[in-house]
């Protein structure tokens, strides 16, 4: 078994959007209830996640950006940051907690503690754009981990991996002009957030889904693509934001993937790194809307990380 840690924190079950609102306490709930009648929570190396610096989120973020999300942080009720994005009392903590996770788990696995690491976090952070909330997110949690992983441990080349029914268009705008980060990214096309579908850089490498697609169109384009880039790149760290709402339950999309089909996305991921970067990984918990498929599903992405069987 391959050493791994899951890293948390209880703060990320008081960021609350509202009854009503998809992104809910309830998916950590579920992903956790599930660690822990599976077994898998006694297996894996338990970390509290830390607030992230100032310092840590400005290397991905705008100083003015930054400073309205800590000046506008209520102290009771919710503000409408955008659309489909509410900040609560518990928000601005559960946010920089958010991108501590990714953080620390870095640190971690520079300093030998563990190889790999799943950061059950809230909220997400892919739609997080350098000045903008978008989709549920705040700060672009597994960018502020991939540049601190560059910037403070001085890897020269990373990976960061995202499967996702949505395109992640904060990542992609994080490190449009950066070609050491290589970025991956599959996900429902056209769809929200309708952007990014294309690119002319060579490190962006996009590969878009028709609407009821299987995973069967995935292992083309790991097969045609995605390895091949991993191959080039060389990277000393890969980084996966896990979105799991690509799942055929999902509420929030129309792509057909299966619970076990996160099982193979992840093993072959794990592969690559055994080869590339000594199997150091950091994946951040993206999407995922259907309780009981995320549940499931997480399952198979963390027993896949930690070298174990698929679940039957």
């Amino acid at each position: 078994m391959i050493p791994t840690a899951l890293l948390h924190h209880a703060v990320y079950h008081l960021h609350d959007m509202g009854n009503d609102h998809p992104e809910s306490p309830q998916r950590l709930d579920a992903i956790l209830n599930q660690l822990e009648a599976s077994g898998l929570n006694q297996q894996l190396i338990q970390r509290e996640a830390p607030l992230a610096s100032k310092e840590a989120v400005l290397r991905v973020h705008h100083p003015i950006y930054v400073e309205q999300l800590d000046r506008i942080s209520p102290s009771h009720g919710l503000i409408q940051a955008d659309p489909d994005t509410l900040m609560g009392p518990y928000t601005w903590e559960a946010s920089y907690r958010a991108a501590g996770a990714g953080i620390q788990a870095v640190d971690d696995i520079m300093a030998g503690r563990y190889q790999r690491a799943f950061c059950a976090v809230r909220p997400p952070g892919h739609h997080a754009e350098p000045a903008a909330t978008m989709g549920f997110c705040f700060f672009n949690n597994i960018a502020v981990a991939a540049q601190h992983a560059r910037q403070h441990h001085g890897l020269k080349r990373v990976a960061i991996i995202d499967f996702d029914v949505h395109q992640c268009n904060g990542t992609i705008e994080a490190f449009a002009d950066e070609p050491d980060v290589l970025v991956c990214s599959s996900f429902q096309h056209p769809f929200y957030p309708n952007t990014h579908w294309e690119s002319e850089h060579p490190h962006i490498i996009l590969t878009p889904q028709v609407a009821f697609a299987t995973i069967d169109d995935v292992k083309e384009d790991w097969e045609s693509r995605w390895k091949p880039a991993l191959l080039a790149h060389k990277p000393e760290m890969i980084f996966i934001s896990a979105g799991f709402d690509a799942h055929t339950l999902d509420p929030m999309g129309q792509l057909n993937w299966q619970t076990e089909d996160y099982y193979w996305i992840t093993r072959v991921i794990m592969d690559q790194a055994e080869q590339l970067c000594s199997g150091r990984v950091v994946s951040m918990l993206e999407g995922g809307y259907h309780l009981k498929a995320l549940a499931a599903s997480a399952e198979q992405h963390i027993r896949a990380m930690m070298g174990l069987g698929a679940r039957d």
